[in-house]
């Protein structure tokens, strides 16, 4: 399991020496918080990179502050719940197998699991996806108005510009509609492709990464929560074993 790790001895030296983008202020050697356990890789400061950590299935918007051969260090925008298995995915679409080193306040340090190519991870060319949205799989229901009806829809992923639906009502190319979920503000945006019963929208006006991250992650643990309830409730009870 997941958890938080023990902080180094106060005063504890780390072995990392920075080594810097262009134009990269000069930080601390690890970027972790005093006393906190340090790396031994070079580390390239101050990146501002979208990203997604995937907690057991689960996915939770972030930004990759940091980075080197060893780890990451990551910002938050709410609590990383407890999981067997990290992964963080960049724009690109690859993915990294990572563990948790430290948390502290809004920021996590991420170890690498396995070694990695740093110069493709801070290279966004390169990837299936070069530089797209980050798209959290998500499952949400909501109601899509358009042409004086309204049927239901259900979300397959989400992004800061878009999403991709399920709707039983065929959709004209760029057709104008309005989606209304209970947990977002209302939605208007046009069909980007089709592929019925499946809709790409792009929205009219995009979501703040902050905004997201502050709706999506409480439906992710409540999606956990449900899914753990079905599971208790297909286990046998006592005694019917």
């Amino acid at each position: 399991m997941v958890g938080r790790v023990r902080q180094g001895a106060p005063g504890e030296q780390g072995l990392a020496q920075e080594q810097q983008l262009p134009g990269a202020a000069r930080q601390d050697q690890t970027g972790a918080p005093p006393g906190a356990e340090h790396r031994s890789a070079p580390r390239y400061a101050l990146l501002i990179r979208t990203a997604k950590i995937i907690a057991d299935g689960r996915e939770f918007l972030c930004i990759i502050r940091d980075a080197s051969a060893s780890g990451l260090k990551i910002r938050l925008f709410s609590d990383l719940p407890q999981a067997r298995e990290l992964v963080v995915e960049l724009m690109t679409g690859d993915r990294y197998p990572v563990e948790l080193v430290w948390m502290a306040e809004d920021y996590a340090g991420l170890r690498f699991t396995h070694e990695i190519d740093i110069e493709r991870l801070l290279d966004e060319s390169k990837g299936a996806y070069p530089k797209r949205q980050i798209r959290l799989q998500i499952a949400i229901g909501g109601m899509l108005h358009s042409g004086g009806e309204a049927v239901p829809v259900v979300f397959h992923n989400l992004s800061q510009q878009g999403a991709c639906i399920e709707s039983e009502k065929w959709l004209l190319m760029n057709e104008l509609v309005r989606i209304e979920t209970g947990v977002t503000p209302p939605l208007f945006a046009k069909v980007r492709w089709r592929s019925h019963p499946r809709y790409g929208m792009i929205f009219e006006h995009t979501f703040r990464l902050e905004e997201l991250a502050r709706i999506s992650a409480p439906l992710q643990f409540a999606e956990a929560l449900e899914q753990h309830a079905r599971g208790s409730e297909s286990e046998p009870s006592a005694g019917e074993a």
